[in-house]
């Protein structure tokens, strides 16, 4: 059974910056594609970034390219999401997904693509 853990969430500032971590167990990471998505209160959950498993081709949502980075240390069956420049619009609930499948770059911004899901980390940003 694959789990994923979340973790990283915290407050920060405008401008700042946060690394969020999702600690992949019952299975090796190199065969999963990963992603992160978010959610806002009031709001549906929107692709933020994501990751095939093989060459590690990416892709990311508008609203975040250039400022967030998702990758992966296989070593340590952990995926990361590196966000900077964060703003308030950024504010919500994170959550690493995972699938065994392989999908295709366009499919890793759906929901459905994923069988794993993370609990969650809640990111904070305001001064």
């Amino acid at each position: 059974q694959v789990q994923l853990v979340d973790s990283g969430g915290t407050w920060v500032p405008p401008g700042g910056s946060l690394r969020l971590s999702c600690g992949v167990s019952g299975r090796s990471l190199s065969t999963l594609a990963l992603a992160w998505f978010r959610q806002a209160p009031g709001q549906e959950r929107e692709f933020v970034v994501g990751i095939k498993s093989r060459f590690g081709s990416t892709t990311a949502a508008d609203s975040v390219k250039g400022r967030f980075t998702i990758s992966r240390d296989n070593s340590k069956n952990t995926g990361y999401l590196q966000m900077n420049n964060l703003n308030p619009e950024d504010t919500a609930v994170y959550y690493c997904a995972a699938t065994a499948g392989s999908p295709i770059t366009s499919s890793l911004r759906f929901a459905t693509t994923y069988e794993f899901w993370g609990q969650g980390t809640q990111v904070t940003v305001s001064s």
